[in-house]
């Protein structure tokens, strides 16, 4: 099984739990996510492993999300996925992904249960 981290090198808690994770001797696959994105099969699929919605894993302060109109109570979680698929900066980040176990490296020792 090989962790997996979506990262971001200019956000410094991607970096702080890229450097936790390799304390612990693992080097993971490093996907700089908005250079490569996820698809959408692939983000519903970590929305479903982490248990939240898709609101849930968004950057709300970033100003796509207000030009975007994001906040629209009457969005679709579809919509919304389609939306961080577009526009792979409203992802939270980092996410770690270990098999099946998922979790937002915020704080960047949450991500030390599933190593």
């Amino acid at each position: 099984m090989s962790v997996k981290i979506l990262h971001n090198p200019r956000c410094s808690k991607s970096r702080q739990t890229l450097d936790l994770i390799r304390e612990k001797g693992i080097e993971p696959l490093v996907i700089e996510y908005l250079k490569t994105p996820p698809t959408k099969q692939e983000l519903t699929e970590i929305l479903s492993k982490l248990g939240i919605k898709p609101r849930d894993l968004m950057r709300k302060g970033e100003a796509e999300y207000k030009e975007n109109s994001l906040s629209d109570p009457s969005l679709s979680d579809e919509q919304l996925i389609d939306a961080m698929v577009a526009i792979p900066k409203l992802i939270e980040r980092p996410i770690v992904l270990n098999g099946d176990k998922v979790r937002i490296g915020r704080p960047p020792e949450s991500v030390l249960e599933i190593l």
